[in-house]
C-alpha cells in the first residue's frame, strides 16, 4: 500500500460514500473534498465533512498509518491546526493538534471496493521484465486521453529544460547571445562532448567571440585553441600551424584561460561527429549570421529554422575530418535531422524560455514546429510503440521520454494520466 493510492482514492470519490463512520464512531458525511494540494502542508485544502450532525469546514491530512501524524512532527506544527478529519489505512493511535483537541479519524480499508485494490495490485504487481507498469493495457486508454496527456508531458519536459536555459542566463549575466552560444555548443557536442563543449561556451566570452565574425578562420582557431586540439607539435599539416599561431595571439591578447575546457573526445563517434566538423560547423554559422539570437528567437517555422542553420564545416574540412590526415572529399553540411535535433534541444527551449522572460505566450507556435519534426528514434520510443502508445512526431517522442523517466521509472502511476484512467 502507498500513500498516493490514498490520495487518488479521495481526489477521485473510489470509497463508499454512504454510512461512513470516524473510528470514533461518529457518523461522517463528506460534503466536499477539498483541493488536492502537492506542495508543503496538508494534503487537501478547504474541505467539508458533516461529523455527528456538526459541519466543519477545513483541511483533510492522509497517512498510511494515523501514528504518521507524530512521526511527521504534525502536532507542533501550526500548518496542521485547521486539519478537520485526519483519512488513514490503518488507525493505530489517536491522534491530537498542538492545542490538545482530537482530530477525527476515517479508517479507508473499510469502504474500498475490493476490485480497485485488485486492479492497484496488478498495476504494480512486480515483474522485472516489464518496460513499464501498464504496458498490458496502455493501449486500451482513450486515445483522445493520450494525445492531451502527451502534450501536456511535453511541456513538462519544456519546463524542465527551461530550469536549465535560466540557469546559463544567470551564469551569463542576462546575456541572452552567451545563453545561445553555450547551447548550440552543448548540442553540437551531443552526449560524449556536449560537457566539453559547454566549458568552452563558460570559458569563453561570446563578446570576444563575436570580435572574430568577420574572419571564419579567427573564430575556428579560437574554439580549437580553447578545446586543446591545437596542442599536437607532431603535426606539420599548414593549415593548422596557421591556427595555432593565430590561437596562441588571441590567446595573449584576451588574455584567455582554457585550463577549466575540457578536451573533446573523438573515440566512439562517427566521423561527421567528430568535434573539428561540429566546431568548424559552429563557427561557420556565426560567421554566416551577424544577429544570429534575433533570427532565432523570431523564426516562426520549421523551414525558417533548416534555412538558418543551413551551413558546412569551412573548406579545410572538405578532405578531412581530423587535422592532416586527408580523407574523401565531402562537404560537411549539417544535415536535416542534425538541424531538427538543434531545435528540438536548443532553439524552441530558448524561444519558450525568452517568451516567458518577456510575459508572452508562444506555446501554440512550438507546438506547430514541434509536431513537424519526425519523432525520435531511440529504446524508449520503441519500447511505447511496440506496446501499443505509437509517437508520430518530435512533440511526443519528446513526451514519452518525459513520461518514462519522470513517472514510469519513479511508479508515479497515480499522478499518470495513463494510470488513474487505469485504476478509474
Amino acid at each position: 500500500m502507498r500513500e498516493d493510492l490514498l490520495h487518488f482514492i479521495w481526489k477521485y470519490k473510489k470509497l463508499q460514500l454512504t454510512d461512513l463512520v470516524t473510528t470514533q464512531g461518529e457518523s461522517l458525511s463528506l460534503l466536499d473534498f477539498g483541493t488536492h494540494n502537492l506542495l508543503a502542508g496538508p494534503d487537501f485544502f478547504n474541505a467539508k465533512v458533516n461529523i455527528n450532525g456538526q459541519v466543519w469546514a477545513g483541511n483533510v491530512e492522509m497517512h498510511l498509518k494515523s501514528s504518521d501524524w507524530y512521526a511527521h512532527h504534525h502536532e507542533v506544527d501550526d500548518n496542521y491546526n485547521n486539519v478537520i478529519l485526519h483519512v488513514v489505512w490503518e488507525d493505530d493511535n489517536e491522534v491530537f493538534r498542538n492545542d490538545n483537541s482530537r482530530i477525527p479519524t476515517l479508517e479507508l480499508r473499510k469502504y474500498i471496493p475490493l476490485k480497485l485494490l485488485q486492479s492497484y495490485q496488478k498495476l504494480f504487481d512486480k515483474n522485472e521484465t516489464r518496460f513499464v507498469n501498464c504496458e498490458k493495457d496502455i493501449r486500451d486508454v482513450d486515445d483522445f486521453l493520450l494525445k492531451n496527456w502527451l502534450e501536456r508531458l511535453y511541456f513538462e519536459r519544456l519546463e524542465v529544460k527551461a530550469e536549465f536555459v535560466f540557469d546559463l542566463l544567470k551564469k551569463s549575466n542576462n546575456d541572452w547571445e552567451q545563453v545561445l552560444f553555450k547551447l548550440l555548443l552543448k548540442t553540437f557536442g551531443l552526449k560524449i562532448n556536449g560537457a566539453s563543449f559547454l566549458s568552452l561556451g563558460s570559458a569563453l566570452e561570446f563578446s570576444v567571440f563575436r570580435k572574430q565574425q568577420e574572419s571564419l578562420f579567427q573564430m575556428e582557431s579560437l574554439l580549437f585553441g580553447m578545446t586543446h586540439l591545437l596542442e599536437d607539435d607532431e603535426i606539420l599539416d599548414e593549415h593548422y600551424i596557421q591556427l595555432k599561431k593565430e590561437y596562441a595571439y588571441q590567446k595573449k591578447k584576451y588574455n584567455l584561460s582554457d585550463e577549466s575546457v575540457l578536451k573533446p573526445q573523438f573515440f566512439k563517434l562517427r566521423p561527421p561527429n567528430f568535434p573539428t566538423i561540429r566546431l568548424s560547423q559552429l563557427a561557420n554559422l556565426y560567421a554566416t549570421h551577424s544577429s544570429l539570437f534575433q533570427k532565432v528567437v523570431s523564426a516562426t517555422s520549421l523551414e525558417e529554422m533548416h534555412t538558418l542553420f543551413k551551413v558546412s564545416a569551412s573548406p579545410y574540412w572538405n578532405d578531412h575530418y581530423t587535422f592532416g590526415k586527408e580523407s574523401k572529399k565531402n562537404t560537411k553540411k549539417l544535415t536535416s535531422k542534425f538541424i531538427d535535433l538543434l531545435v528540438v534541444n536548443a532553439i524552441l527551449p530558448l524561444q519558450f524560455c525568452y517568451a516567458k522572460y518577456q510575459g508572452k505566450e508562444v506555446n501554440e507556435g512550438i507546438i506547430n514546429i514541434i509536431s513537424k519534426i519526425k519523432k525520435e528514434e531511440n529504446t524508449v520510443v520503441r519500447n511505447f510503440n511496440t506496446h501499443g502508445l505509437k509517437a508520430i512526431n518530435a512533440q511526443e517522442s519528446q513526451a514519452m521520454l518525459q513520461l518514462y523517466n519522470t513517472y514510469c521509472t519513479q511508479n508515479k502511476c497515480l499522478q499518470c494520466a495513463v494510470g488513474t484512467n487505469l485504476l478509474r
